[in-house]
């Protein structure tokens, strides 16, 4: 008999391979981590392992995925509209995301990192402008999400390089009355 991905034995599994990964990957970079820790640490066997993920690139993507959608409190996003307090609580999860993996993820996968948190902004900020602009062209809209999703993501890339001083909230409150009225007022 298989079982369904959203049966609640399988899914309480599947955290606990995530669960077991995010605790290796504080004890040991990313490239030293085998799928034997992985299943040793969940107390699982690779059949099982492989029932859930690919490979261990799967269970990096997904795990960090998971872990930025509960740190941008996803489903708080999906009923607000996209204002000023929207837009600081997104930067500031943002930027504790990326600090929290700082000293669990190499260097190397960086790229897998960025386009995890550039795709899940752009769904949201997606979700947020459609729902404010029903009769704006669909086209305009997944532009303008992409726009969004590059800025924040590359002024928290910013703000984690040179201004540390100034607490995320503060650094993006200088750019916000730009985002919503525009370069020319």
């Amino acid at each position: 008999m298989t079982q369904s991905k959203t049966d609640p034995r399988v899914q309480r599994t599947r955290k606990l391979i995530m669960d077991s990964f995010i605790e290796l990957s504080g004890k040991k970079e990313f490239k030293d981590i085998t799928i034997k820790d992985i299943t040793t640490e969940a107390n699982i066997n690779r059949a099982t392992f492989y029932y859930h993920f690919e490979d261990i690139y799967d269970l990096l993507e997904k795990a960090l995925s998971e872990v930025l959608l509960v740190q941008l409190n996803y489903d708080f996003y999906q009923h607000e509209e996209l204002n000023e307090e929207v837009l600081v609580s997104i930067f500031k999860a943002i930027t504790s995301f990326q600090k929290s993996l700082s000293n669990r993820c190499h260097r190397a996968y960086e790229d897998s990192i960025t386009r995890i948190i550039r795709e899940q902004l752009e769904i949201i900020f997606y979700k947020m402008l459609l729902k404010q602009n029903r009769n704006d062209e669909d086209e305009a809209l997944k532009v303008t999400a992409v726009l969004l999703s590059w800025g924040i993501y590359g002024a928290s890339v910013e703000w984690r390089r040179d201004s540390k001083e100034k607490s995320p909230e503060d650094f993006i409150k200088l750019v916000i009355p730009y985002i919503q009225k525009g370069i020319g007022e």
